[in-house]
């Protein structure tokens, strides 16, 4: 891979990282409910998760999703499924938390499940492979995508988190509180209508 296409890559990483998707507006809600300290597991989940994820796809994963159509349907199914127990989890969360105790972030080894059954990974690791691997030299080159990612991943989507921490005070107030996860809710399952279509 040249230094020109390694860069083209390092810039898809970090557009198809910072965008917003199921990833980042779970990051923003969690950022505002939990602060920033308790989101760092959610946050290295997802570049841990998306770090694999793209491995198995670019290892041959993808390939067995295009040639068993019905375990490509069944990952949507289940995938939107979850995605839409988020959504309502995530608008239904009324108070902001400091403690440990009542509602939680994600977990590092659920936001790295998470990756596997979020619409936005899978078209993102199947892209990426498709576009920058080099058949010439195929472990290397899906290594270098997935490194990639996983240089601008983290820093990505935690402008995300940082962003829901900079809103806490203004979301201190429990109305807009309930309205910001309300809307945060719709968000992420609006974030399943490219995967209807």
């Amino acid at each position: 891979m040249t230094t020109d296409v390694f860069l083209a890559l390092l810039a898809f990483a970090f557009v198809s990282s910072v965008t917003p998707g199921p990833n980042n507006f779970m990051l923003l809600a969690s950022g505002v409910n939990f602060g920033f300290r308790r989101t760092l597991p959610h946050m290295f989940g997802i570049a841990g998760g998306f770090f694999i994820l793209l491995l198995a796809v670019g290892f041959g994963l993808g390939a067995m999703l295009v040639a068993y159509p019905p375990l490509h349907l069944a990952l949507k199914v289940a995938g939107g499924t979850y995605l839409l127990y988020l959504a309502y989890k995530i608008a239904t969360a009324t108070t902001l938390s400091d403690r440990e105790g009542g509602e939680k972030p994600l977990t590092f080894l659920q936001a790295a499940a998470f990756q596997w059954v979020n619409p936005k990974a899978w078209v993102l690791a199947v892209t990426a492979m498709a576009i920058y691997t080099d058949p010439a030299a195929p472990f290397l080159s899906v290594l270098l995508v997935a490194v990639a990612f996983a240089l601008v991943n983290w820093p990505s989507v935690s402008v995300w988190a940082a962003f829901g921490v900079m809103l806490r005070q203004f979301l201190s107030d429990p109305e807009r509180l309930r309205w910001f996860n309300r809307a945060m809710g719709v968000l992420l399952a609006l974030t399943l209508v490219p995967l209807l279509m």
